[in-house]
């Protein structure tokens, strides 16, 4: 068994639904188990380097924010090379809208890089993952308590189609607005860190 890091990234950490949905999955521990959970947020200097092999990229900017504007789980999981490979294709592909019907990222993510979680990739990299950002938060106990199930609205494909209005220049002010509306009955924030989730959401779609 090797280790893997994960992420609920803002946009999962924060829409409950969303959220109950990827824990739902991840908690079941199918062939890998749960180490680790707590609330972490990430100086930009961790971010940074977790994603310099971005540096450099027009969007590596809003990248740093959307990663470091608000607390969010972070874990670890250990698996075999194989149950990790089986947990990525369920995960599925990067780029929302590339991801694979039935996939996690498919079904909860809204647009290009807000894909709900990050996890690593492979043995190797699991490893030095691990090893970086426990540095920073601890990685050795479950603290976080995320439920499985709540009563708050999954808009999911409705934010995934006013997102793609936004990106492409159409109703943008309108499809803006109803898409901050949206976030709000999702999630249970308020006050600066739901701005804090809107701005890095809307960040996305410049």
């Amino acid at each position: 068994m090797a280790d893997a890091l994960v992420i609920f990234k803002p946009d999962t950490a924060y829409r409950l639904a969303a959220r109950a949905g990827i824990w739902g999955w991840l908690c079941s521990e199918r062939d890998w188990k749960v180490e680790s959970l707590t609330w972490f947020q990430p100086p930009a200097s961790l971010i940074e380097s977790h994603y310099d092999f971005l540096a450099g990229r027009p969007f590596f900017g809003w990248l740093v924010d959307f990663m470091t504007a608000l607390p969010m789980p972070v874990g670890r999981v250990s698996a075999s090379a194989e149950a990790l490979e089986r947990m990525r294709y369920d995960l599925g592909e990067t780029r929302i809208q590339q991801s694979r019907p039935g996939s996690l990222r498919e079904r909860y993510g809204i647009f290009g890089g807000i894909n709900c979680m990050h996890l690593s990739d492979a043995v190797d990299t699991g490893a030095s993952e691990v090893a970086r950002w426990a540095k920073f938060v601890q990685l050795d106990k479950i603290d976080a308590n995320l439920e499985v199930g709540t009563n708050k609205p999954d808009h999911t494909f409705h934010l995934r189609s006013l997102a793609t209005q936004v990106n492409a220049g159409i109703h943008v002010e309108l499809a803006s607005q109803m898409m901050r509306e949206l976030i709000a009955e999702e999630s249970d924030i308020e006050g600066a860190q739901l701005e804090a989730l809107w701005r890095i959401t809307l960040g996305a779609l410049a």
